[in-house]
């Protein structure tokens, strides 16, 4: 049977492994082990069929087979481990090539990386490419010598000494070729030239965008100049006779990308003149069309900072029932979180939204407000009631917080007076703040509205979290939660929240997020050490409040 694999070994791969159809390429059963005998005998005449390029050697390759068979067994400790991987790495220097284009050489390669040091990773790499780093390109390109350079390129990020896990690449300014200029500004003047294609073609858009955020960055005058020749241009196309033909491209796809990146790079006067000119009177009409109550969104964002925003939410104020029944939750978030930014029109939104949520009367409503914002859902659906008088209704469990809720809510929190939400927040049960504090959209608004209450605001809320403290530490969302609370949080609020926490002391320290909070929290210090814990706690309380003032 061997001599028939070899006399088969000259031709094409694809027919021996059509003749052996119960090998899965590792050798496993009778037929896989003739296979690779065969295939390890007959290295040398297979580097004659395959265009004369030279193998390793069948000594080399059962090898290679043996140092996977012990990688798959593991090692004992660290020490064993880096003897092992240094004495297979001798073996590989002078033939690294081979290795990393033999399949088995390959595939162990691949694996040994990952557990050398960033020297010897960086050794391995130097010999891949040559003298002159001419061998990478024939090695990368090849099937089995691209998965060990695709390898050792993954272990580049130790090699800077970056952590292999969660590694959030960095931007960074650096000095662009002056050539560069010269190329931008050649592009500027072909899309430009172009600027007809340039709006409406969804590739070219994008270009124009990107072009406008680099100018925006490092040529402000120039982007101020693209800015208003687009919006010239945009706002001289043909239309119907009284209407702007900027209002066209608003409703267009691509062109309403551009337009919201004009308008978030637009200074003072551009925004102003967009509005007076073009979409005065337009406001509640583009919010409700399906593509442009983006711009509106980012136009809204844009104008917090100056007085414009003023007109603008006296004009959106009067579609907010409209736009939330089109599903807009955008424009609504938008408009309170620039509310809150600019500290103008507050009450007036709050009122405007317990109104659309019917829950501004009779006044018991009010404490239903939190509930019904997060939901996005009005009093009646909501309490599952016909009738459009009467007070609160029977407690309905918190089921549905949506995501565009808690984005409401979040913005609502940053306001002044927050004395509703809190209020309402109050009312809901135990067992309502769990889900809540557990919930991925949830969690975000406890922890807003928590952490910017006052003491005895927070006091209270605190009380009725009592009993709750332990299934929110083992809670991944909910031990966020509580470590938040935790660092806003009074000494005295710490001293109750630890005191519940050290009764279930096993059940904390044996769960996956729990023991996280035990440490942080020096839950061991507060049972063994407690003046000294105490002593701690008053010190960082001190501290924070230190920094408060200062920041404030």
């Amino acid at each position: 049977m061997l001599a028939k694999t070899e006399e088969r070994k000259p031709q094409k791969g694809g027919g021996k492994k059509r003749r052996h159809p119960g090998g899965d390429g590792d050798g496993d059963g009778e037929g896989g082990e003739r296979k690779r005998r065969g295939g390890e005998e007959g290295e040398g005449e297979k580097g004659q069929g395959d265009g004369g390029r030279k193998c390793l050697d069948a000594l080399s390759v059962g090898y290679f087979r043996r140092v996977g068979e012990r990688l798959s067994e593991g090692f004992e400790d660290n020490e064993e481990r880096v003897m092992f991987v240094e004495n297979v790495l001798t073996e590989v220097k002078g033939k690294a090539i081979l290795v990393a284009m033999d399949r088995t050489g390959s595939i162990t390669l691949q694996r040994l990386l990952p557990l050398s040091s960033p020297d010897q990773v960086g050794e391995v790499l130097a010999e891949l490419g040559g003298e002159s780093g001419s061998e990478f390109k024939a090695v990368s390109c090849d099937r089995c010598g691209g998965h060990v350079v695709e390898s050792a390129v993954r272990q580049i990020s130790r090699l800077t000494g970056a952590k292999e896990r969660n590694i959030v690449p960095q931007l960074t300014d650096f000095d662009i070729p002056t050539s560069f200029w010269y190329e931008l500004k050649s592009l500027t003047e072909t899309l430009m030239d172009n600027v007809n294609l340039s709006v409406t073609n969804a590739v070219a858009s994008a270009v124009f965008q990107t072009m406008l955020t680099v100018c925006h960055r490092k040529r402000p005058k120039l982007c101020k100049q693209l800015l208003k020749r687009i919006t010239e241009y945009l706002s001289t196309r043909s239309a119907a006779p009284g209407v702007s033909p900027l209002l066209v491209f608003l409703k267009d796809q691509a062109s309403s990308r551009l337009i919201e990146t004009i308008i978030q790079l637009s200074h003072k006067s551009l925004l102003c003149d967009l509005y007076k000119n073009h979409l005065k009177g337009q406001l509640v009409d583009l919010a409700l069309h399906p593509i442009a109550n983006f711009p509106i969104q980012r136009l809204t964002a844009a104008s917090a900072k100056y007085k414009l925003f003023l007109r603008l939410f006296d004009e959106l104020i009067q579609g907010v029932e409209a736009i939330l029944a089109a599903g807009h939750m955008g424009v609504i978030v938008q408009l309170a979180e620039s509310c809150a930014e600019s500290g103008e029109k507050q009450e007036e939104l709050m009122q405007c939204l317990l109104n659309a949520f019917h829950c501004a009367e009779p006044g018991s409503r009010h404490v239903s407000c939190l509930p019904l914002f997060m939901s996005l859902l009005t009093y009646e659906v909501y309490y599952h009631s016909d009738t459009a008088e009467g007070g609160t209704q029977t407690e309905v469990p918190l089921t549905s917080i949506c995501y565009h809720g808690s984005r409401l809510v979040q913005a609502l929190a940053k306001f002044k007076e927050r004395s509703l939400l809190l209020s309402s927040l109050r009312t809901l049960t135990p067992a309502d703040l769990l889900t809540l504090a557990s919930d991925p959209a949830g969690s975000h608004v406890l922890q807003a509205l928590i952490t910017t209450c006052s003491d005895k605001g927070r006091g209270k809320i605190l009380k009725r979290l009592e009993g709750q403290y332990v299934q929110m530490a083992c809670s991944r969302l909910g031990s966020r939660v509580l470590e938040a609370i935790w660092n806003s949080a009074s000494v005295n609020h710490r001293q109750s929240i630890a005191q519940e926490l050290v009764g279930s002391e096993s059940q904390l320290r044996s769960d996956q997020f729990a023991r996280h909070v035990w440490a942080k929290f020096a839950l061991s210090h507060f049972i063994h050490r407690r003046s000294h814990w105490q002593e701690i706690q008053t010190g960082e309380s001190k501290k924070r409040k230190l920094f408060s003032d200062i920041l404030e």
